[in-house]
């Protein structure tokens, strides 16, 4: 993906009007809390989304967490994409691990979600090649940037 590409995309992305994080939690020291606390010292709307872990996990290395938190950063979660208020005018950062993430993109295509930002390690030849196969590469940023690194210099540009 050039870099003019993924500008293009990181545009679109911060463009939203609304936001959400997959993959926040409690812990202070976790990149997908520090994303959530990074759209709200910027006055963003921001929902977390916190997926909940069925009975029997598929596969080692899910790391869905056994029961929902009902708020992280004093703001309400809801345990699915399909939950937000507006899905199809919410771009998402993605924080979690690349099986989770691979879910997470099919519910996102499903729902029309105009814009989502892989965070580095969120993804894996599985998911690039889920990206590729079902005309998501115009709308998901993957492959490095950090929004924490790249996001205010973008949102300058706006």
């Amino acid at each position: 993906m050039s870099s003019e590409s993924i500008r293009a995309i990181q545009k679109v992305f911060l463009a939203s009007p609304s936001f959400a994080v997959v993959g926040a939690s409690k812990d202070q020291t976790k990149f997908g809390t520090k994303v959530l606390k990074w759209y709200q010292a910027r006055d963003l709307d921001v929902k977390p989304v916190h997926p909940v872990c069925p009975l029997s996990p598929p596969s080692v290395g899910f790391s869905f967490s056994l029961q929902k938190e009902s708020e992280l950063e004093g703001i309400a979660t809801v345990q699915k994409i399909s939950e937000l208020s507006a899905p199809d005018q919410t771009s998402i950062s993605v924080i979690t691990n690349a099986k989770i993430t691979l879910e997470i993109l099919k519910e996102a295509k499903e729902l029309s979600v105009p814009a989502l930002w892989l965070q580095p390690g969120a993804e894996d030849a599985a998911v690039v090649e889920y990206i590729k196969e079902n005309g998501l590469a115009d709308r998901v940023i993957y492959g490095g940037p950090c929004i924490l690194v790249e996001g205010d210099g973008i949102r300058s540009q706006l």
